[in-house]
């Protein structure tokens, strides 16, 4: 599949076409704190991404845990923002959640009108993603879970993690790098055709 965006030089005949508007759609990422969310959008988006990151401060040392991030300067205080138009003239709006308790608040605002939702999962704590997987089991919105593979960690296979996460059957799972746009893509068109899948005719 080629993915309008991935050169900008070239573009698509329905892309010319003036006469026709793409289909757009809202996607969610969720995930816990520093699990990727920010990096995904940025690594698929064919705009320069809306980020709502601030610098971190030694007041969020006693409320966001760092063991495992201990290089995290940044965290995301609203939202991501980007869009990713693909070649069927399907245009996707990604929306990324921020990560912390305290900002959870604003998911019912900023998961309305979204067909699915991405969950990242990092192997190194599988129980920050817990939050994110109860509330869009609870909703009823459509989800995959994509476990981020970070350098230098274990790398499990998606049956192992199903497992450990208690994650339904129906639920796909697959593994990505979210520093890589082609394997970010994957998880987003993985999603779309979940979604697909599960709209009545």
């Amino acid at each position: 599949m080629v993915y309008a965006g991935s050169d900008d030089n070239v573009t698509q005949a329905w892309q010319r076409d003036t006469g026709r508007a793409p289909i757009a759609t809202k996607i969610v990422v969720a995930g816990g704190f520093g699990v990727g969310k920010t990096t995904l959008v940025g690594a698929v988006s064919e705009i320069e991404p809306l980020v709502t990151e601030a610098v971190m401060t030694q007041a969020s040392e006693a409320t966001d845990d760092l063991a495992a991030t201990p290089e995290k300067t940044t965290t995301t205080v609203a939202m991501d923002f980007g869009r990713i138009t693909l070649d069927a003239g399907l245009v996707l709006y990604l929306f990324g959640t921020p990560g912390q308790r305290r900002f959870w608040f604003m998911w019912d605002d900023l998961v309305r009108g979204a067909i699915g939702a991405i969950v990242l999962a990092d192997t190194r704590r599988l129980e920050d993603c817990f939050p994110a997987l109860d509330y869009f089991e609870s909703c009823g919105l459509p989800y995959i879970v994509a476990v981020n593979h970070f350098e230098g960690t274990t790398r499990y296979e998606p049956e192992d993690v199903r497992e450990a996460l208690s994650v339904p059957p129906r639920v796909p799972i697959v593994v990505v790098d979210a520093r890589e746009r082609e394997s970010a893509l994957a998880s987003l068109t993985e999603l779309v055709g979940h979604a697909v899948e599960l709209t009545p005719a």
